[in-house]
């Protein structure tokens, strides 16, 4: 795969997160709404809301930290250092990059992250 076919997957994803991310946005708009007949009454409602409102806000985390790495991405693509490792320059694998576009970081780079991650370095 060459890397203008992993710049348009790129840009796919990009249009598809940021669909996403409104999707979740308009979500979130207070409903008028409201559960009727329930034996807690609104605690049972608020605790709902706080719930849903809690996996809302992860999910919209985790979409708005992918748009961030497409993003990176996309930038070394149209500066010419797309394919090169954010952490030590050399080259990222062709199969890291097909199965992960958006790579910033070598295998080995990337182990180090997860190791320092860990602590156990």
């Amino acid at each position: 795969m060459e890397f203008a076919e992993l710049y348009g997957r790129l840009k796919k994803e990009k249009t598809d997160l940021l669909e996403k991310i409104e999707q979740l946005r308009a979500l979130g708009q207070p409903s008028a709404e409201r559960k009727e007949g329930s034996p807690f009454g609104k605690r049972e409602e608020g605790a709902d809301e706080a719930s849903e409102l809690e996996k809302r806000l992860a999910l919209g985390q985790r979409l708005e930290e992918s748009l961030k790495e497409v993003e990176h991405a996309l930038e070394k693509y149209e500066a010419g250092t797309y394919g090169l490792c954010d952490s030590c320059g050399k080259p990222i694998e062709h199969a890291r990059l097909e199965a992960i576009p958006q790579a910033s970081l070598c295998l080995n780079c990337k182990a180090s992250q997860a190791k320092d991650a860990k602590g156990t370095r």
